[in-house]
């Protein structure tokens, strides 16, 4: 099956997925380590048209990485912080060099450019409220351009997931 979707402005043509391509991607999203065997007999499949299926998926780019999800707690990072940042200006100059300075901080899991009242949404794991107060005195108020900041500490988490709804 290779139809095409409507082309949007900027994007790439998307091959629409089968039954089979999307069963894949949700069974591989829930176990990544799961053996070619395995997933063929789940997705009825014989081994060899499977794993054809799994590098096709791969190579046209809807499997990005296959990694291993670590417990937190294990590693001494358990707090968990959101914090909302705003630039003084946002040039061209200013955007690439807060990109380039937050890529380089290993408490940070997430960065988001945002919409609304602020310009990014930081996602931060840090192993106590010390470790965050360095990190921000320290790393990200070193940043040129910030204005200002609005930090949100988790209590409880509630939902955690990386996976992606594959439709049926």
């Amino acid at each position: 099956m290779v139809n095409l979707v409507d082309q949007l402005p900027g994007q790439s043509a998307i091959r629409k997925l089968d039954k089979i391509d999307r069963k894949i991607l949700r069974l591989l999203q829930s176990d990544g380590r799961i053996s070619n065997v395995k997933l063929a007999e789940m997705v009825h499949l014989s081994p060899t048209p499977c794993l054809e299926r799994v590098k096709r998926l791969e190579k046209e780019g809807f499997i990005k990485s296959y990694v291993a999800i670590l417990e937190p707690k294990m590693l001494d990072a358990t707090l968990v912080s959101f914090i909302e940042v705003s630039l003084d200006r946002t040039t061209t100059r200013a955007l690439d060099h807060f990109r380039d300075e937050v890529m380089h901080m290993e408490e940070v899991q997430e960065c988001h450019m945002v919409a609304g009242g602020f310009d990014y949404l930081i996602k931060v794991r840090t192993s106590d409220m010390e470790h965050y107060r360095r990190f921000l005195g320290e790393k990200l108020s070193s940043i040129e351009d910030i204005s200002s900041t609005h930090t949100y500490v988790v209590m409880e988490e509630i939902k955690a997931s990386s996976a992606i709804k594959v439709s049926e």
